[in-house]
């Protein structure tokens, strides 16, 4: 009670959404710039059970955005990293680890056992497979994307436009990750926080989700733009 009590005190979450976070379980596909504050904030907010996938190691690099890893992580799996993060911020918290990609042959197995899925990786692909075996289950997900100074993100639940709605079907033969291009540090944790706050409202059924809806974010002019989307017909 003591814990939560900032959230107990919000009529539209009270002790009612507080149990439903405790009951839920989220998989994040990937510990890294997205992944640290959505887990971090997850974990915080009591969210019960929550999935890491995620087959890299930290380096020293990752460290200027990626902050649920610390120095004396550096060369450690991140599943493991986050989950010891997790674990000393929130011990009430149950983490499943999955030290390796999500892939084709995985996915559907992983993803069924749960409520939630956070998409955090830096991967076209990876965004793809998540929207359709997603959609197939019937479960709802956020997809997040950063780089440079820009971030986007957008969230389906069933009957809403997925990521092949938004940016088509055709994978990059060659595709540079985020990292690439440079990353201003802040950006991972406005999107990833903002993906957070969609999982938590969506879990205590708070409304205001954005299906059918990609939110840009400009970090050097400090804009927001809502685009609508539609779902094609499937």
């Amino acid at each position: 009670m003591e814990r939560y009590r900032r959230h107990l005190m919000l009529p539209d979450v009270g002790e009612e959404g507080q149990r439903r976070l405790l009951a839920a379980k989220v998989l994040v596909v990937g510990a890294g710039g997205l992944g640290s504050p959505v887990l971090l904030y997850l974990a915080a907010a009591g969210v019960g059970t929550l999935g890491i996938i995620d087959d890299d190691c930290v380096e020293i690099s990752n460290l200027q955005r990626q902050v649920v890893h610390q120095t004396a992580s550096v060369g450690e799996a991140k599943v493991n990293s986050a989950a010891r993060a997790i674990a000393a911020l929130n011990p009430d918290v149950r983490c499943r680890l999955y030290p390796t990609r999500l892939s084709v042959e995985n996915a559907e197995a992983i993803v069924a056992d749960y409520d939630f899925v956070v998409e955090a990786s830096d991967n076209f692909g990876t965004r793809l497979l998540v929207s359709d075996v997603c959609e197939r289950q019937g479960k709802p997900f956020s997809i997040g994307a950063i780089r440079q100074f820009e971030g986007q993100l957008f969230t389906h639940v069933p009957g809403t436009a997925n990521y092949r709605d938004i940016f088509g079907d055709i994978v990059p033969e060659s595709e540079p990750a985020a990292g690439d291009y440079g990353l201003f540090g802040t950006i991972a944790g406005v999107v990833g926080t903002l993906q957070a706050t969609e999982v938590i409202k969506y879990v205590c059924d708070l409304g205001g989700l954005l299906t059918d809806t990609l939110l840009t974010v400009d970090l050097r002019t400090m804009e927001f733009l809502k685009l609508r989307v539609k779902a094609k017909n499937r």
